[in-house]
């Protein structure tokens, strides 16, 4: 039976590799979680409406927050505790995948402006024909 040591530095960096990994595999999940570049590019719908409501739905960013929050969480306990040896690989992808969430966010709630804009001038231009309709028939 062999025996185990308890070396502080040795444990130390057990849970420094082992906080990376935890990071690494947040972010990996976050990027495979990030909407599909065609879903968000390619919109098939009857009406413009129906184009905006599919790209509303394709920019939602699902549990890709969840994940990227994930990471930080983890990157910014290992930074703090200076586990890491070199992390600017980590910290330049957390960077470029929180800057990809918060565009992704901001279109949606654009997009979302938009679907709620449209049948509300579409409502409104049909009772302006209707009124020249009238004022014509007059």
């Amino acid at each position: 039976m062999s025996q185990t040591t308890l070396d502080d530095d040795e444990l130390f960096g057990e849970a420094a590799n082992e906080i990376r990994t935890d990071v690494e595999s947040s972010l990996a999940t976050a990027r495979e979680a990030l909407p599909d570049t065609e879903s968000i590019w390619t919109v098939e719908a009857d009406n413009s409406l129906g184009v905006l409501n599919a790209l509303h739905s394709s920019l939602e960013t699902g549990d890709a927050t969840t994940h990227l929050r994930d990471a930080k969480k983890w990157y910014t306990m290992g930074k703090r505790a200076n586990a890491f040896d070199d992390a600017d690989d980590l910290d330049a992808e957390i960077e470029q995948l929180e800057t990809i969430v918060e565009d992704l966010e901001t279109a949606h709630e654009q997009v979302g402006d938009l679907t709620r804009t449209i049948p509300e001038l579409r409502n409104m231009l049909e009772s302006v024909d209707t009124d020249e309709e009238r004022d014509e028939s007059d």
